[in-house]
């Protein structure tokens, strides 16, 4: 299942965009006029005549430390945070002179970060403003259940490259030869080749459908009577056994649930976003 959650790179990125945003919004540098009263009045610094405001300063620390507030910090700590704002100012304001925001890899930089960082703000308010029910989380966990595999398969397999050398290790299971060490001898899978092909516990839903319809044929103990292709190779499997797989409970699962649900709506959001837009596109 998906987690929608904003990461942590992407509060970087919000804060490093709001950081860099800073130059185009505020005076030049080299202006002689002191700063506006209003735009220094809460700032924690101002470099060159550029205010670094407050807000940016606690957004970063907010970045840096997974949402912590910046009273949590030590004085060396908030001083270090401040230093890197700081920093980070001068880059920019050097930037501007080298005339780095003319640079086309440049400019497309700051615009995709502005679409990530509005398009962020946005999802977080249709989450804040529609919420996932306890009744939807439960409908949805249901149809989950509903969909996914009821046994575990517990197979092992000998992957070759050719049809011809398939059927002829099959003839030599037939005839009484080893699994295991036919396995170790001509397996190309070298994840399992050496355990004798085992491929331990898994879900058919796991593998490509001709080998799990193929595995799902089988009886316990029973070999595969023809090789069974994909796009691997030629496949000779046996199932070993087999247990039923129970869901996991909805409460160990909830949130993994509900993360699935905000990335469908956030989806459907896009969707009906799209019915009302004219769109032009041109990848030529």
């Amino acid at each position: 299942m998906k987690h929608f959650p904003p990461s942590a790179r992407t509060r970087l990125c919000a804060a490093a965009l709001m950081v860099l945003s800073l130059a185009a919004c505020a005076k030049s540098p080299t202006s002689a006029s002191a700063p506006a009263a209003d735009a220094t009045q809460n700032a924690v610094a101002v470099v060159n005549g550029t205010a670094i405001p407050r807000e940016v300063y606690d957004f970063y620390v907010k970045a840096l430390t997974h949402g912590k507030d910046a009273s949590t910090l030590t004085p060396e700590q908030r001083s270090q945070v401040l230093d890197q704002l700081v920093g980070m100012q001068l880059m920019v304001q050097q930037a501007d002179k080298d005339g780095a925001a003319k640079d086309a890899e440049a400019q497309a930089q700051l615009q995709l970060d502005r679409m990530r960082v509005l398009a962020d703000a946005e999802a977080q308010k249709i989450i804040k403003d529609h919420p996932p029910t306890d009744q939807e989380v439960k409908n949805e966990y249901d149809t989950i259940v509903a969909g996914m595999d009821k046994t575990e398969y517990h197979a092992r397999h000998i992957l070759v490259k050719s049809h011809d050398l398939a059927l002829a290790l099959t003839k030599r299971l037939k005839a009484g030869a080893k699994f295991a060490a036919l396995a170790k001898a001509n397996s190309i899978d070298d994840g399992s080749k050496m355990n004798g092909g085992d491929l331990g516990w898994f879900q058919a839903s796991r593998m490509v459908k001709p080998f799990a319809d193929a595995v799902k044929s089988l009886k316990k103990g029973q070999i595969t009577p023809e090789p069974v292709q994909t796009q691997y190779g030629w496949h000779i499997i046996q199932l070993v056994d087999t247990r039923p797989l129970a869901p996991p409970p909805l409460t160990q699962v909830e949130q993994q649930v509900k993360n699935d649900l905000i990335q469908k709506r956030l989806q459907a959001y896009v969707e009906q976003l799209k019915k009302s837009a004219t769109i032009k596109t041109n990848l030529n």
